[in-house]
């Protein structure tokens, strides 16, 4: 104990005395004196506290006022309205000729023979987009200094071969939060116990934007609008080499790319990685300069797209990631001694330095490189097309061609209704995308379907196939005379209402913001039913889940309401039919068929204990998608809240909320509260007989000759790390209104496996029995997933419980199964 206490005694005043100043992080050569070092504009040294996103923002644009090699722009604001800055550092001379450098960069991804020899390489360089992991943006000041003070000649002939664009944090809105946190539990004396508070930040964390998403995993799908902006300066300039720095766990080194071999899209040239284990070299050599231990290969993987290190595979680019041993606050003990913060930013600025020694070196390499992958991406483009589209939901289809759009893909319109597949595609609903085009590889990986794989572990989902994750009809191999004119200016659907009545109004449910046009029309306090069935009126057929709004004994007048209802279906970009008679064929409109909808008022527990990615997804569906107030009640204080006045209350996965919890939610529950749970919250709630759940497990072949180095291989291989499942689904079931196929592709990323029920009307939707679409799945659970349910539903009291095994929202891009939990929420109680 003694000796324990002297070692912590000792490290304390190791840490406390070091003098870290810039000449710990740079060179020592001759600086512009004119250019304001990090401490001049910020007040503290780099290291010797956390950068807020503010400081950081004031530093860089100083830099930019005191140097010619540095423009700034703002590209955008975080949800929380935190500028989304950009910095293009490059020679004076450069920076006066720089849209013709761009132009004459992406001319020649379009026309091989253009010599490139002569041509600026571009370097895309990105820090901390995982706001918790803060050493890269605290390392991007000593970065950028040096690139606008530096007097070297090396450092001049980089500029004048190199144009970067520095991009100092991905994600303003985490790194604040974890500024704030580490900041104020920093003790005068730094503390290295990893027991310390400092090291163990509060729910939900930093390493998430505002709304609790991984803004690394959104480069492909493009839903944040952090990622749009980011997305948008890709494209304009097509870098060569993009990096993104990172952090892991505090025992843990450095690790640069390459990642495993056998984990690579097959989709990326072997060239990329080739390229990718050369320009390795370079981190090698800075790291065993300064004595820092690194390893590669060995771990992380290239296979999901929509990370910042594998999305430029794709668009001929090379992406690197760097992971640093985090001290997740000033200085931690670890395994290899107390690992202090400033040590960290070391290592980041000198990744981010070799990086650019690389790109100096390698420059006319890895430009002929892009040259030649367009070049073969352009050869390899087929005559046909696909077309994707949902002639009921002009939205999802909508929000699909915006992702395309977002990457530079080339759209058209269907010229014509037709038919493939077994499926119609609507003029309108929609879209066509030729093969014969530049960016078509981009194109195949975000429609890729595979189900073979080398490899049987994921560092991320080994399956993302958008037309899946959207939930639209889709065919490839069409021919490109169904293309009609090609699309510059993508526009939504124009919302209507048919005209005015005095009897009442019909909205399908078939449309993706129709949740959104009715919680305006309830939360406006007028009356809405909803249809149980299917009819037909005035020649027009309505499915399942039809909103009906009569006009009659409402709190608005027949004109009032007509105006209203204009006004919401232009906002929420729907179709609003006016009727002039209740007469049917089928079920007639005053029909006790047509249930009454009460006004939903949403609660959803958050906190520790709590999944933070998934309550993330949750609340932005609602907030920004639906415009549905949602109330965030934290576990700290849950069993302290009136809950009596929410209709539903959702769980997202969970392992125990504690007894207290429990008691309070079953006399909720038996009092007329909808319950949804999602995940492993699923599982408590069966445990705590809310709902009568069975469930299946795979047995593990037993498997000899494992050895013990490969142990953790049979177990890692169970994993459902994210794949995408076909589901039969009965559609005169409320969980399934508005739906208009019988089946339903749904993401799953748990290895929960629900029997059906005996009577198969309790299984409105049920895996079938050769389920997988797309994506890895171990051999022992493709036996155990057929025929389960992702789904149950029960009666409790006068409530109801329901349950989903897997996300409905994923990564906010999964529109093909958001109306599920819209439909809980709406139609519980009919259920």
């Amino acid at each position: 104990m003694k000796k324990l206490l002297l070692l912590f005694l000792f490290s304390t005043f190791a840490i406390n005395s070091q003098q870290i100043d810039l000449s710990y992080y740079l060179p020592n050569e001759r600086y512009n004196t004119d250019i304001p070092t990090p401490k001049e504009i910020i007040g503290h040294e780099v290291g010797e506290w956390h950068i807020t996103h503010d400081k950081l923002v004031e530093y860089m644009k100083a830099l930019a006022a005191a140097s010619d090699r540095i423009s700034i722009e703002n590209r955008g604001t975080t949800y929380e309205g935190r500028p989304l800055l950009l910095l293009t550092i490059t020679s004076p001379e450069n920076h006066k000729n720089l849209n013709e450098i761009r132009t004459n960069h992406i001319a020649a991804t379009n026309d091989s023979s253009i010599d490139v020899s002569n041509n600026p390489i571009v370097v895309y360089q990105g820090f901390s987009i995982h706001g918790n992991e803060p050493s890269g943006s605290n390392a991007s000041m000593a970065v950028a200094y040096y690139l606008a003070a530096s007097l070297k000649s090396e450092t001049l002939d980089l500029l004048k071969n190199t144009v970067i664009l520095f991009d100092p944090s991905f994600n303003p809105d985490g790194l604040q939060r974890f500024a704030y946190w580490a900041n104020t539990n920093r003790s005068k004396n730094i503390n290295p116990d990893p027991n310390d508070r400092e090291y163990t930040e509060i729910w939900p964390r930093g390493r998430t934007n505002h709304y609790q998403f991984d803004m690394n995993r959104d480069w492909l799908p493009v839903q944040l609008p952090e990622s749009k902006v980011r997305i948008e300066t890709f494209h304009k300039w097509l870098p060569n080499i993009l990096t993104d720095h990172h952090e892991m766990g505090s025992n843990s080194s450095f690790f640069f790319q390459p990642g495993i071999p056998s984990r690579t899209n097959p989709l990326t040239p072997q060239l990329n990685q080739d390229l990718t284990k050369e320009i390795g070299t370079y981190h090698a050599k800075a790291l065993d300069k300064i004595g820092s231990l690194y390893y590669s290969e060995e771990s992380y993987d290239d296979f999901y797209y929509g990370k910042g290190s594998t999305f430029p595979d794709i668009n001929g680019s090379i992406g690197i990631l760097f992971e640093q041993g985090s001290s997740r606050g000033h200085a931690q003990e670890t395994v290899n001694g107390v690992l202090t913060f400033p040590f960290t930013i070391r290592n980041q600025a000198t990744a981010a330095f070799s990086t650019l020694e690389a790109a100096r070196k390698m420059r006319t390499k890895i430009l002929q490189y892009q040259q030649d992958f367009y070049k073969e991406s352009r050869n390899s483009g087929s005559n046909k097309a696909i077309v994707f589209g949902d002639e009921k939901d002009a939205a999802k289809s909508y929000h699909l061609a915006e992702v395309l759009k977002r990457h530079q893909v080339k759209i058209h319109d269907v010229k014509s209704d037709f038919t493939a597949n077994g499926k119609t595609f609507k003029k309108g609903y929609s879209y066509v995308v030729p093969m014969n085009q530049k960016n078509q590889r981009l194109v195949k990986a975000m429609f890729d379907v595979r189900k073979t794989f080398k490899d049987s572990l994921f560092y991320d989902v080994s399956a993302w196939t958008f037309n899946h994750a959207f939930g639209v009809d889709y065919a490839e191999n069409v021919s490109i005379s169904k293309a009609g004119n090609e699309i510059d200016d993508l526009k939504m659907k124009t919302g209507t209402v048919s005209l005015k009545s005095d009897y009442g109004y019909l909205m399908p449910w078939n449309e993706y913001y129709a949740p959104k046009a009715l919680n305006a029309i309830l939360q406006k306090g007028l009356r809405a039913k909803v249809s149980m069935k299917n009819f037909n009126n005035g020649g027009v057929s309505y499915d399942y889940g039809t909103i009906f709004i009569p006009v009659q004994n409402q709190k608005l007048n027949a004109l009032e309401m007509y105006q209203f209802l204009q006004k919401t279906a232009n906002e929420s970009h729907v179709s609003i039919n006016g009727v002039s008679t209740g007469l049917n064929d089928g079920i007639d409109l005053g029909s006790n068929n047509f249930r009454a909808i009460d006004k939903p008022k949403v609660a959803m527990l958050v906190g520790d204990g709590i999944a933070g990615n998934d309550s993330g997804e949750i609340w932005h569906l609602l907030d920004q998608r639906f415009d549905m107030a949602l109330t965030r009640i934290d576990m700290s204080y849950f069993t302290r809240v009136d809950i009596s006045k929410y209709s539903a209350i959702i769980v997202p996965s969970s392992y125990n909320l504690g007894k207290s919890a429990e008691e309070k939610l079953r006399t909720w529950v038996n009092n007329g509260g909808i319950l949804i749970g999602y995940k492993n919250t699923a599982r408590w709630l069966s445990s705590k007989k809310f709902i009568n759940l069975s469930f299946d497990t795979a047995k593990m072949d037993t498997v000899k000759n494992v050895s013990f180095e490969n142990r953790g291989l049979q177990s890692g291989a169970q994993v459902i790390g994210g794949a995408i499942f076909e589901a039969n689904i009965d559609r005169s079931h409320p969980v399934n209104f508005g739906y208009k196929n019988d089946k339903i592709a749904l993401f799953r990323n748990s290895t929960m496996f629900i029997k059906p029920d005996k009577r198969s009307y309790n299984n409105p939707i049920q895996y079938t029995s050769n389920p997988l679409l797309s994506g890895y799945i171990s051999k022992e659970n493709a036996k155990i997933i057929p025929n389960t349910v992702p789904f149950k539903v029960q009666r409790m009291g006068r409530g109801k419980v329901i349950v989903f095994t897997d996300n409905t929202n994923f990564r906010a891009f999964w529109y093909g199964t958001n109306k599920l939990l819209m439909n809980a929420i709406f139609f519980g109680d009919k259920m």
